[in-house]
């Protein structure tokens, strides 16, 4: 009975620990680049790729966001780090609102690479990988941490409540 017990409990606390979202966390993936996706041998490959949203636009037919590429964790949510392979687009059938994805927000694409987009920053023209979207997962908006409430009774030694003087 004992052993059961710990058994379920170990098994309750596994699943705990299982936080990728369900939209994008059926594989395989492929662990194709943004460099490699420029190239005719990505095309169709399925990947899981997520950054910043810089901007959505809504076409006719479909939306696309432009997004700052940044690698993703285990779980699929793009780091909070300075690193990019740089820029791509990710295309969807529909109309995706931009409020509703507004520009800095983190956000993780599955999807097929299809061919190169040609991607104009300023003045400057590029070709970008482009992702055809078979679904996505918008990450909680994190709060600073200078918003959060900090008890100076439970900081660090030097500025601890001197408690023993009580």
């Amino acid at each position: 009975m004992l052993r059961a017990l710990l058994t379920a409990s170990l098994l309750l606390q596994l699943t705990a620990c299982a936080t990728t979202p369900a939209p994008i966390a059926r594989g395989p993936f492929m662990p194709v680049s943004l460099k490699q996706a420029l190239s005719a041998e990505a095309v169709g490959s399925r990947v899981r790729w997520g950054g910043m949203v810089i901007s959505v636009a809504p076409l006719k037919t479909e939306s696309c966001f432009e997004i700052l590429s940044r690698p993703l964790d285990s779980d699929g949510e793009p780091q909070q780090t300075d690193q990019t392979e740089g820029r791509f687009i990710a295309c969807g059938a529909g109309f995706y609102d931009p409020a509703a994805y507004p520009a800095g927000r983190e956000i993780t694409f599955v999807g097929s690479v299809q061919a190169p987009a040609e991607c104009k920053i300023g003045a400057y023209e590029f070709s970008c990988p482009r992702l055809a979207i078979e679904s996505l997962h918008l990450w909680p908006k994190l709060e600073p941490h200078y918003y959060r409430y900090y008890d100076p009774f439970w900081g660090p030694w030097p500025y601890r409540h001197p408690y023993w003087l009580y």
